[in-house]
């Protein structure tokens, strides 16, 4: 029996971390890839320009999506393709705003400006517990504008509330898309499109300024945001509930002030630093009021099902990885 003694070790596949810890340090990656990307493309905007900045990672991001998943059109309806292109729309309109923010007001500034969307769908969600979050998100954006002395530039605001309007929409055409098309497949369609029109806004006169060096370094961060967020959002929803999940992406606003400051070096006062923190406890609240109740669900697949197939716990909430379920937050796609 000496001689079997190896075969009952451990076998790797048991090391690997599961359950909601692994899930929750896979959002807390995606949230950190999302605003590191973000933080450092703002250099960037001095030779690429703001537009070509951003054009350019929506391009790739819609490459490296396309050749990865990889989608047939057997795998679409004729009413899948067009909210499709209409959610790559909104994605592009949600990255180009956002950047075009980052410009003009510090990076975490305008991620918890830009969060107002999904707070917005939450709150409006169904079950009047979670409206009582309304108040410290309205404080919090009180103090993250200062109006008594004009503490935000005002492009840079309407920039930042224009991304969080269509954040919100993505959260609405991501439920509808993941409810009709299976795993990401919907969102390999949508990423081009957002890059096509990316790349058009950006136009000759931005992109004139690309060299070879930085066509590849924009590779790079569009594969650190979005692509690899997007996939371990994905992955995450596999450990986490909804609930869970929303909880965790309200603390991206947080990320993003963390980032800016080691990043950019961009520190925060004392008031704006208030602000951001009522946005994110609002977020909390609001998800976690807005809770649906635990269903019985069906056993979990083991983790070598292949990544676009969906997951029990995507199901907790219609729209799969990108759903929300009775306005719980959705992931941050930027």
């Amino acid at each position: 029996m000496s001689s079997l003694e190896p075969l009952s070790r451990p076998r790797p596949d048991r090391l690997r971390l599961r359950g909601a810890e692994a899930g929750a340090l896979m959002t807390l990656a995606s949230m950190s890839g999302v605003q590191l990307g973000l933080a450092l493309a703002v250099p960037l905007f001095d030779r690429l320009g703001v537009l070509g900045t951003a054009g350019l990672r929506l391009g790739w991001a819609g490459v490296l999506l396309l050749v990865l998943i990889r989608p047939r059109p057997r795998d679409f309806t004729g009413r899948d393709l067009p909210v499709c292109v209409l959610l790559g729309a909104v994605t592009a309109g949600m990255m180009l705003f956002f950047t075009l923010a980052v410009a003009r007001i510090p990076l975490g500034t305008a991620s918890a400006l830009e969060f107002l969307g999904p707070l917005g769908v939450s709150l409006c969600g169904r079950g009047g517990g979670r409206r009582r979050w309304t108040a410290p998100a309205a404080l919090g954006v009180v103090l993250l504008t200062e109006p008594w002395h004009g503490g935000v530039n005002p492009a840079g605001l309407g920039y930042a509330l224009a991304a969080a309007a269509c954040w919100a929409a993505y959260i609405l055409l991501t439920q509808r898309v993941g409810d009709q098309v299976t795993g990401l497949k919907g969102l390999a369609v949508s990423m081009p499109v957002a890059g096509a029109l990316g790349m058009l806004v950006a136009g000759p006169s931005e992109l004139g300024h690309a060299t070879w060096p930085l066509l590849l370094v924009m590779l790079g961060l569009a594969a650190l945001s979005p692509v690899v967020p997007f996939i371990l959002e994905f992955r995450a929803l596999r450990h986490l509930t909804t609930s869970a999940f929303g909880t965790l992406m309200s603390l991206e606003p947080a990320i993003a002030l963390l980032m800016g400051l080691l990043v950019l070096g961009q520190i925060p006062g004392p008031v704006p630093a208030a602000g951001v923190a009522f946005v994110v406890i609002a977020g909390i609240g609001a998800t976690r009021t807005g809770a649906r109740a635990t269903t019985v669900e069906p056993p979990a697949p083991h983790d070598d099902t292949p990544l676009p197939g969906p997951a029990p716990s995507d199901r907790e909430a219609p729209g799969g990885a990108h759903g929300i379920g009775d306005g719980q937050c959705a992931p941050s796609r930027r």
